[in-house]
């Protein structure tokens, strides 16, 4: 049935709505026929209208499209794929299928969904699928509201899970709001008094709850839609209120000096491979969306999820820019962490490529001039890419960061020389390329491992929960649970911890490089050893705000670093590497020593570190003393340039408030001789 359609065009893709009604348009190469199906509810297994397109009226080139006049903002509609269903010639049509639109601002699935329908090939799932959604961007007040911009070397990064930070019942939000977009807006203040200045959120974009093999798929890294904010963190099942609910996020956390992040997904999908779903790109040109073995059609995975998809196909790659820019242009975001970022620079046969368009094209896009985009320079299957990624315009996730400050602190042999380099923003791995050293994006922990509490406390993962034996999750942790395994009664282990997790937040926000936080570090966020809570939606991974009282010490600790550290010293915001000069004095910013001045030692068996960073243009010195042994030791302090002394701004090993004292406040240091205790950090300050 066509009545009241019009021919339509191939562009824009995606339903397009203007006064009139929707232009719909969707690619499909190999397809014998398409047709667009509207349902009245989420829950219709039967179309409320079925309009076939026309070959000839409804087709340019492999573009499929129809104008259908009288269509309303919040229409459910998909589509119904006709052509052949063979996999051994990578073809997947299977017209039993409602298939999503790629383009969809929203999708909305309700309480019927069935992932598994979506498995059953030839069977029906019209009334258990996610269903698209007509939505008209512009139906919002943004009052204003632009992105902020702020440069990479003034940028504290807090990872949060949108859900997980608000939906404790502990967390003081209200029951309709915990979970949710709105829910985080209750808990700015917070944000702000930490001090962070961008938020990265995990996963938003529209994914499946139910991919996951023993139960949610809690973390979002498996997504359907790239357009469309994830339904479940709205408050209401309107998916229109859950698309402007986002945008009153993003506008309140720019409000509050704020940017949002977003870890997007591009890698893969949760359609999986020959045993996954056919819900979106499979059913409409499996062929062209994702990346094959060889000489197969067998799908590649380099993301351990099963498919890759081929993100330098050209029609992959306009989908990938399309979302880009839609997440810029009209959600206001800042900028984008890329999951597996590496499996984008492969062409598809995985090969990887010197110069992959797809990564050229988000370096040199200009409504993404001003964003963050920050590559996670690896991938599932070896390929490693940190330092070496292309462009100038690309920060990365530094993973030997991690390491190596992991190691160096709980006291590991022969980790000097390279804790060394990733204190001055890592020039071993990235002085050869065009860009400052803040575009390293220094971390001791995210989403993807232990906790920063676990990490002390805990020398091997406890996932049993996740129902997979405890075979998933990493094994190399370098941890250290200081001496017994969890939970401990024993005051002398948890002095210890505590003393590890001041000196990680320390030298983090002292390290050149932009720093990120993970959720719930600040107050000791335990996952109980599970360094893989990827399926975990309960207390095992939300935060739980009875430890802003329980740990109000590193609370404040962490509130200091970023806003009385952080925040106040111009050495710590310089956007070139540190340097020695010991020819010429004045274009040095660092003095290294050891525990004798200017006698640093890096040796295999050295576990100390101790250097003075400030010049004459800078508004302070700081001189950092890292005692990582065991046993105490006495430190040689450096007469101050000004000669007025230093102030103690950080002793780790002292109890709270001593442990950071603000500048203003704190005691002068009368003495050439400081004895640092075992396992601490001091920071001396000095104002000229």
């Amino acid at each position: 049935m066509q009545i009241n359609t019009q021919t339509g065009q191939s562009f824009p893709l995606g339903a397009t709505k203007n006064e009139v009604g929707v232009n719909f348009c969707v690619f499909s190469k190999n397809s014998s026929a398409v047709e667009l199906l509207f349902f009245d509810k989420i829950e219709d297994s039967t179309p409320s209208r079925i309009i076939p397109l026309d070959h000839e009226d409804n087709k340019t080139f492999y573009y499929w499209h129809i104008f259908v006049p009288g269509v309303k903002e919040g229409q459910l509609y998909g589509y119904r794929v006709y052509g052949e269903f063979n996999p051994k010639k990578g073809l997947w049509f299977d017209d039993s299928k409602l298939i999503i639109d790629p383009y969809a601002k929203a999708i909305l699935l309700g309480d019927n969904y069935d992932r598994n329908a979506a498995k059953k090939i030839g069977e029906n799932n019209f009334g258990k699928a996610m269903k698209s959604v007509v939505v008209d961007p512009d139906n919002y007040d943004w009052e204003d509201d632009q992105p902020l911009q702020i440069p990479y070397k003034k940028t504290i990064i807090y990872e949060l899970h949108v859900a997980g930070f608000t939906k404790n019942p502990n967390s003081g939000v209200n029951d309709n709001l915990r979970g949710t977009y709105l829910g985080l807006i209750e808990k700015i203040p917070y944000l702000q008094e930490l001090g962070i200045t961008a938020v990265e959120l995990m996963p938003v974009h529209q994914f499946d709850p139910q991919d996951a093999p023993n139960g949610t798929n809690y973390w979002g890294y498996s997504p359907i839609g790239f357009f469309a904010p994830h339904h479940a963190y709205g408050t209401t099942s309107d998916p229109l209120k859950t698309v402007n609910e986002f945008k009153d996020m993003v506008k309140a956390l720019h409000k509050a000096g704020i940017e949002v992040i977003l870890d997007v997904v591009y890698n893969h999908t949760s359609e999986v491979g020959d045993n996954g779903t056919v819900q979106c790109f499979k059913g409409l040109e499996n062929i062209a969306y994702y990346s094959f073995e060889k000489d197969t059609y067998n799908f590649a995975n380099y993301t351990g999820c099963g498919n890759s998809l081929n993100a330098n196909h050209s029609i992959v790659r306009r989908m990938i820019m399309d979302s880009l820019t839609y997440w810029v242009s009209e959600m206001h975001i800042d900028g984008f962490r890329f999951d597996l970022a590496s499996v984008l620079s492969r062409d598809e046969e995985g090969v990887p490529m010197e110069n992959p368009p797809v990564l050229w094209e988000i370096e040199s896009e200009p409504v993404l001039a001003g964003t963050k985009i920050i590559a996670e320079a690896w991938d599932a299957a070896g390929l490693y890419q940190v330092g070496r990624f292309i462009g100038d315009k690309w920060s990365e996730w530094n993973g030997m960061y991690r390491d190596d400050i992991r190691k160096f602190i709980k006291g590991d042999k022969s980790m000097a020389g390279g804790t060394v380099q990733r204190i001055i923003g890592s020039p071993d791995f990235f002085s050869g390329i065009n860009r400052d050293p803040n575009r390293s994006v220094n971390f001791i922990t995210c989403h993807d491992g232990f906790t920063l509490n676990d990490l002390v406390s805990y020398n091997s993962k406890h996932n049993m929960p996740n129902g997979e034996q405890n075979r998933d999750g990493m094994n190399d942790n370098n941890s250290w649970n200081c001496g017994e395994e969890g939970d401990t009664q024993n005051p002398e282990i948890e002095k210890i911890r505590l003393k590890q997790i001041k000196n990680y937040l320390t030298i983090l926000m002292l390290s050149q490089g932009t720093p990120m936080l993970l959720m719930g570090d600040e107050v000791r966020r335990t996952q109980g050893g599970n360094n893989n809570a990827y399926c975990q939606d309960n207390e095992i991974s939300w935060f739980d705000w009875e430890l802003t009282k329980k740990h109000n010490d590193v609370l404040e600790f962490v509130k200091n670093l970023n806003h009385n550290l952080f925040k106040k010293y111009d050495i710590l915001h310089e956007e070139k590497f540190w340097i020695e000069d010991e020819k010429n004095p004045k274009n040095s910013n660092i003095k290294w020593h050891g525990i004798k001045l200017n006698k640093p030692d890096w040796g295999v068996n050295s576990r100390t570190l101790a250097f003075t960073i400030g010049n004459h243009k800078t508004n302070g010195h700081i001189h950092v003393m890292i005692n990582a042994y065991w046993g105490d030791l006495k430190f040689e302090v450096p007469p101050l340039f000004s000669g007025i002394g230093w102030k103690r701004l950080i002793d780790t090993s002292l109890p709270h408030p001593e442990d950071f004292i603000p500048f203003e406040k704190a005691p002068m240091l009368n003495e050439n001789i400081y004895k640092l205790k075992s396992r601490s950090i001091v920071v001396l300050v000095g104002e000229d």
